[in-house]
């Protein structure tokens, strides 16, 4: 009688071993590749949402919109003047690492919000380039704001951005979130809304110069985000969470 040989219980162990050591050793290369590709998508997004800005600008005398201090109920968004040029594509609305929505379960680093207004996304804009009527700034000095384009400086002034919510008001003053994802007390340390590790030490944003590239999390006080921000102030001293990121002058 002939007789077939089949694998021993030995050799399919050793061979299941050898899958789980060769599984452990790339499922970390893998993670680091998809993380980067999330990183990558998430500065296009940004590159598209700056030529809307651009589009906007160009199709108002060089303004930037009224934001949402507009309108009798201040509701006037960036969605809401970018809508034509956006044509209400929602998925560009998201960074690829924060697509749930917080009331949904998503966390807080990687979390997207709901607005008032209903609206979702995960990117938020820089207040103060906007382009508020009288009396309606905020509380804060009319002189603050960047309402036109063609700035000098223009690629040190943050316009659009990774962040907690749909918009933030950030000063020199702000304090840095005391541990990751840390985001409450954000109306006197609004840069807690932008300080979000959510690609690995960076977060990503679009500048008035209409570029967009990474930003390190300790340089987002380095950046000019208003008229009379001061860049001499000394930066805080940073919380153990981020004692290893990288370090601005």
């Amino acid at each position: 009688m002939n007789s077939q040989r089949g694998f021993t219980l030995i050799e399919l162990l050793v061979v299941i071993a050898i899958i789980a050591l060769l599984m452990s050793i790339l499922m970390p290369s893998l993670q680091r590749v998809r993380n980067q590709a999330r990183a990558v998508t998430c500065r296009s997004n940004l590159r598209q949402w700056s030529l809307y800005f651009f589009l906007y600008t160009d199709d108002n005398n060089g303004y930037f919109h009224r934001g949402w201090n507009e309108g009798p109920d201040f509701d006037y968004s960036w969605m809401v003047a970018l809508r034509p040029y956006y044509l209400d594509n929602q998925k560009i609305c998201f960074c690829p690492t924060a697509t749930k929505p917080r009331d949904e379960g998503g966390t807080a680093t990687f979390g997207a919000w709901r607005n008032t207004l209903g609206e979702v996304g995960s990117y938020g804009i820089n207040i103060w380039v906007t382009n508020p009527p009288p009396g309606r700034e905020g509380g804060r000095p009319a002189e603050h704001y960047w309402r036109k384009r063609d700035l000098t400086g223009a690629a040190n002034i943050p316009l659009f951005l990774d962040d907690y919510w749909w918009d933030t008001r950030p000063d020199h003053t702000d304090l840095p979130p005391e541990y990751e994802g840390e985001v409450n007390d954000w109306t006197n340390n609004a840069m807690k809304m932008l300080c979000l590790n959510r690609h690995n030490g960076f977060t990503n944003g679009a500048f008035v110069d209409f570029s967009a590239r990474k930003i390190g999390l300790k340089e987002l006080w380095t950046l000019k985000w208003h008229r009379a921000y001061d860049l001499d102030a000394p930066l805080p001293i940073w919380p153990d969470w981020m004692s290893n990121f990288k370090d601005y002058q």
